[in-house]
């Protein structure tokens, strides 16, 4: 595997500046559901050390070792 961990710019109170990041397969929510593979918008970063990424209206908490920056590192399973 490849360097893709993704390279996040915080503003003030951990906002993130809306990054598109991109989930790595079999990535689970929080609460232990997996989440859809595709683009996301990172949205911020928990000082609980979740991330925060949203599809539209609907967002997860997310491991941040989950997420890369581009869609190479993707299974061609999707």
């Amino acid at each position: 595997m490849g360097n893709d961990n993704v390279e996040i710019t915080m503003g003030n109170d951990n906002q993130v500046n809306d990054n598109q990041v991109y989930v790595k397969a079999d990535t689970r929510n929080h609460k232990g559901f997996f989440v859809q593979q595709g683009a996301y918008k990172l949205k911020n970063i928990e000082e609980s050390g979740w991330a925060l990424i949203c599809l539209d209206s609907v967002c997860y908490y997310v491991d941040p070792d989950n997420l890369q920056s581009s869609q190479s590192g993707e299974s061609a399973e999707s």
